[in-house]
């Protein structure tokens, strides 16, 4: 999308840097104004995109200090040192994965890497090798990490190409009757935008109308539209730009928030570049808001005004969204024209930016105007409306579906910006819940100590359920969810009763295992478990990440014989989980139990059973 910015944060840093890994996953920039194009308008590909033989590390530019500075503390330096190659090796791990195809495998080695830096203990903001490092390491993997998630875990649905995707190999010879008949229409089209009909516009009319491919794009478009025109029309209102701009995001994503361009790293429904604070939208290892609808929506606005205001001319401000304002101020420069058109005729825009802004302006008129082109039968999609609540803990998806009563895809489509199944830790995130549920979810987290509720379920008994067949399917024990819930011996749970499911990680002191179930991936079990997909992969020794329902999968190291077999050998480490604390098995045990201690206050001596209500 805007490529000026993308093209001075290159001099600044990837020409600078030699093209090593975190620009080798966007491409190598290209000094060349005339070749630029916006990075959002490749469309989103569904498997990896081909990925250049791996360089150096991403921290190969943090990695080159003075030895005036190493000198000062050389055990911390080492400290340092160590953290970074754990965190390059996991990087080279991602990467090798996504070459592969193996998605799920390179998310989860992505989110390793970030893992590790955000857990070293240091202060990463105030050691500048670190704080490097890690924007260098978010900038490499950011492509491939939010590639691999939103389409390698099945939770979220595939990406259609945009409209304009469809149209930019197109060529449109002019047709003086067409332009005629559509000047004349247009004096009827009723908009806050300033509209024109040329040989430009119409053709791109004609090519939505009559091509079948490309009006079917834009009606599936303008059919997503309906989940948020409601509110993003209330942010261009508030923000003072035309009602009509809503239509820019037909051309950037099709009203798509988690489009996704892996080869620049341009993303969301506005397709913004990843620079780090950029547009005022946070992105880190567990938050991206380019992807939130609401506020991409609201720093889009802003960023387009302020366009509008640098040039005074809305077609200049679209130019310069997709080409950057630093090039059309230079093509105005050079001509003398502060006229998008003229522009256009004089040869001095990319051709992709000479598509963008007339590709728009028709998308606008065939919208005003549904019935003349054959647009009168779209049923918009419904609006997305929720109730929020700020969190300020790590509270896993799995479990917010079980506290609303929804189901993991539903949290998971309410959240876009999310990076993982779970929210942040230590930092405010506003959490959306299916609407009408705000008051149940407020209730029932109360039952689930904070500590706890990246690990542990929540559960309402249905119709011929048992506590033995509810502990099997949340991978619990009886006894914890008899002692947190204060379950009498010989008193069943009835139809309706809500249960504190505890689920505890430990080192096992013997192989589990876990039959795969419908709707089940590596990234859904490993979650589930603590452990990493190559984890799963190497234990079963599997050759892919694809898994058939009913396999039995063992979820924990495997228990191996010692030499002479007569003693059996475990693993010496605490399974990892990547939404906990990273505790030890020993003190998350402890932990447990001071729980359910907890638990057992805040209910009566006798058992409670409370039934579930929506």
């Amino acid at each position: 999308m805007h490529w000026f910015e993308a093209h001075n944060f290159a001099r600044r840093a990837a020409l600078l840097l030699a093209c090593t890994p975190l620009v080798l996953l966007a491409g190598c920039p290209q000094d060349k104004a005339g070749q630029a194009a916006a990075p959002g308008k490749i469309s989103p590909q569904k498997t990896a995109p081909v990925v250049s033989a791996a360089g150096s590390a991403p921290s190969s530019q943090a990695g080159a200090r003075t030895a005036s500075q190493t000198a000062e503390d050389p055990a911390k330096a080492h400290q340092i040192q160590q953290i970074i190659a754990g965190a390059e090796q996991s990087y080279h791990n991602g990467v090798n994965n996504y070459r592969a195809g193996h998605l799920e495998a390179a998310r989860a080695d992505f989110d390793a890497a970030v893992d590790q830096m955000l857990t070293s203990g240091l202060d990463l903001k105030s050691d500048p090798q670190l704080s490097d490092e890690f924007e260098h390491l978010l900038d490499a993997v950011n492509s491939l990490e939010i590639a691999a998630l939103k389409q390698g875990n099945g939770l979220s649905p595939a990406l259609e190409a945009a409209p304009l995707d469809t149209a930019n190999e197109v060529t449109f010879p002019p047709n003086a009757a067409l332009t005629a008949q559509l000047s004349a229409e247009l004096k009827t089209t009723q908009s806050d935008f300033p509209l024109v009909v040329n040989d430009y516009v119409a053709g791109f009319i004609s090519y939505f109308t009559n091509n079948a491919a490309g009006h079917a794009h834009l009606l599936r478009s303008l059919e997503r539209a309906g989940k948020y025109k409601d509110r993003i029309s209330q942010i261009l209102r508030e923000e003072g730009v035309p009602q009509d701009l809503i239509y820019l995001a037909v051309a950037e994503s099709g009203f798509q928030p988690q489009a996704m361009n892996a080869r620049s790293g341009a993303a969301g429904m506005w397709q913004f570049m990843p620079f780090a604070g950029a547009y005022g939208l946070a992105r880190n290892g567990w938050v991206d808001e380019r992807f939130d609808p609401e506020k991409s929506s609201r720093a889009y606005a802003r960023y387009i005004k302020s366009l509008y205001n640098q040039f005074g001319d809305w077609y200049l401000a679209m130019a310069a969204y997709d080409w950057g304002p630093g090039y059309v101020q230079r093509a105005v420069m050079h001509t003398g024209y502060a006229d998008f058109w003229e522009l256009y005729r004089r040869g001095v825009l990319p051709s992709e930016t000479k598509n963008y802004v007339p590709g728009i302006i028709a998308a606008i008129i065939m919208a005003k105007n549904p019935a003349r082109y054959g647009l009168d039968k779209i049923v918009p999609e419904a609006p997305v409306i929720s109730d929020t609540i700020t969190v300020d803990y790590s509270i896993d998806l799995p479990l917010v579906a079980d506290l609303t009563g929804a189901t993991l895809q539903e949290i998971v489509a309410l959240n876009p910006s999310l990076l993982r199944l779970s929210t942040p830790q230590d930092t405010p995130f506003d959490l959306h819940i299916p609407t009408g549920t705000l008051q149940t979810f407020q209730q029932r987290v109360k039952e689930i100590p904070t500590d706890k509720r990246s690990t542990w379920r929540f559960h309402v008994v249905k119709a011929g359920e048992s506590l033995d067949t509810i502990a099997s399917m949340l991978h619990a024990h009886v006894s914890d969810i008899t002692e947190a819930n204060d379950i009498a011996k010989g008193d069943p749970p009835e139809v309706g009763d809500e249960l504190v499911v505890p689920v505890t990680i430990a080192t096992p002191t013997r192989t589990q295992h876990y039959k795969v179930r419908r709707g089940d991936t590596l990234v859904t079990v490993a979650d589930r478990y603590g452990v990493t997909v190559e984890d799963l992969r190497h234990w079963n020794h599997l050759s892919s990440n694809t898994v058939k329902v009913g396999h039995t999968l063992a979820v924990s190291e495997p228990v191996r014989l010692a030499p002479h077999g007569r003693t059996r050998k475990t693993s010496g480490s605490a399974s990892h989980s990547r939404h906990s604390s990273k505790s030890s098995a020993a003190s998350h045990t402890t932990s447990h139990s001071a729980a359910k201690a907890t638990i057992k206050k805040t209910k009566s001596s006798s058992k409670t059973k409370s039934k579930a209500a929506r």
